[in-house]
């Protein structure tokens, strides 16, 4: 990158501000994959596909881009989107299955059976550069799983649940394909085929807001981005991204630039590494958005008094919502988790309400701090009506991610989770 933000000055000093790289252009996957693409009215003159000492597979600069500069400009011919699969042979048994499937079923779907056509698949140069498998918790090993730290723990049993539900749930929708398919559907529409396809969806594509489907239950916003989608994360790099209604493209423009040769990085979110690790599969180093969690029933474990009184406590607080966001960030303890401390640490006599919010039981105002850290204090249920969090995609999606992701727990892309910055999507390959 063009040196902006601590973290680039620092992984400078480290490397002595060389990146070590090489070109994968020549190789025949990306040969095709490039053909496939101008075919559809993309032309690449930045970047090219290469391997990172530091990251894996991601995009170099072939030349200087400036600040402000496109990046990247991708026609929405190249985007596969739900009306894609709609028009595609898949169309017919979407259109005609009830209860509608959703938008991210029906991505998956396409992209396990464009995997299973092989050369004769019409995207299958797309297929054949993502990766074999992740690094995402729902790709975990039990023993793996039981090492998270108790939060995160739940969540990666919960995406697991999601994937094989998602599974089970749609066995009768998956026999009806079966006339797609040169093998028997329980061999082709298998609870690891959707595994990876719902990781490959969850990873790589961007936030592009889709017209209503009647056919299609539930939001949709996906669009898988071939070939953009190869461009890392990296936490102090600035983006602008989002598709232009007038082009018909999705762009990508560089706030700070990138040199010639260095790697290209986009910026999935301000995210911190547990979420990083739950919905991408990796982790990155000096990420100033980490944080630690503090999980509440730890809390209730080490706190001293009457058994009583703190179970009585921790049902205030859960009744009102505090026990969200209980974590210790470079600029200190949350908000949350300061006010669960306060209210745990009162004797057995006090009223929660008048210590937690004197002002307002006074004069029936809120008193409430102005800030978690600072800033102004999140209402919660119970209090003031709610203001949620703004996690990327599925039960929450927010357009201010640049990559999209179903759980919505932890946007948007491998070595293993504890690794550096990896390659998009917590990617392996063969």
């Amino acid at each position: 990158m063009s040196g902006c933000g601590r973290v680039a000055r620092k992984r400078k000093k480290k490397g002595g501000g060389v990146d070590q790289s090489v070109s994968l252009s020549h190789r025949p996957e990306y040969v095709e994959l490039l053909r496939f693409l101008h075919r559809r009215g993309f032309m690449s003159m930045l970047l090219q596909p290469a391997l990172f000492s530091d990251t894996g597979r991601g995009l170099q600069a072939v030349r200087s881009i400036k600040p402000n500069q496109l990046l990247i400009s991708l026609p929405e011919s190249c985007l596969l989107t739900t009306s894609i699969v709609l028009d595609s042979y898949l169309g017919h048994y979407i259109k005609s299955w009830k209860p509608r499937p959703s938008p991210l079923l029906a991505l998956c779907v396409f992209l396990m059976c464009e995997r299973h056509r092989g050369a004769d698949a019409e995207w299958s140069p797309y297929i054949h550069v993502l990766p074999a498998s992740y690094t995402c918790p729902v790709y975990f090993a039990n023993d793996a799983v039981a090492l998270l730290p108790v939060g995160l723990r739940r969540q990666a049993l919960e995406q697991k649940d999601v994937v094989r539900e998602m599974h089970s749930s749609n066995l009768d929708f998956f026999r009806s394909l079966q006339p797609l398919l040169s093998q028997p559907v329980e061999n082709v529409l298998t609870f690891e085929a959707l595994r990876w396809a719902w990781c490959s969806v969850n990873t790589r594509s961007v936030y592009m807001r889709q017209p209503s489907h009647q056919f299609l239950c539930g939001q949709d916003d996906y669009a898988l981005a071939p070939f953009l989608d190869l461009l890392n994360h990296r936490p102090d790099v600035q983006v602008k991204a989002g598709f232009n209604r007038e082009r018909k493209t999705y762009e990508i423009r560089s706030v700070c630039g990138t040199r010639r040769f260095q790697q290209a990085f986009i910026n999935y979110g301000s995210h911190d590494n547990q979420r990083l690790l739950l919905e991408y599969g990796f982790v990155a180093p000096d990420n100033p958005h980490s944080v630690v969690y503090v999980d509440a029933e730890m809390l209730h474990e080490v706190m001293e008094g009457d058994q009583t009184s703190l179970e009585q406590k921790m049902k205030f607080l859960t009744d009102n919502n505090f026990l969200n966001d209980l974590s210790v960030s470079r600029e200190g303890p949350s908000w949350s988790l300061m006010t669960v401390l306060r209210l745990m640490s009162l004797p057995q006599n006090q009223k929660f309400e008048s210590v937690l919010f004197p002002q307002s039981a006074v004069e029936g105002g809120d008193a409430r701090p102005s800030s978690r850290r600072g800033g102004r204090a999140p209402e919660r249920p119970g209090c003031r009506g709610v203001v949620s969090d703004t996690p990327t995609r599925h039960a929450h999606r927010s357009g201010e991610d640049l990559l999209s992701s179903p759980t919505g727990g932890a946007l948007t892309p491998g070595a293993a989770a504890a690794g550096p910055v990896t390659a998009a999507g917590g990617e392996t390959h063969p």
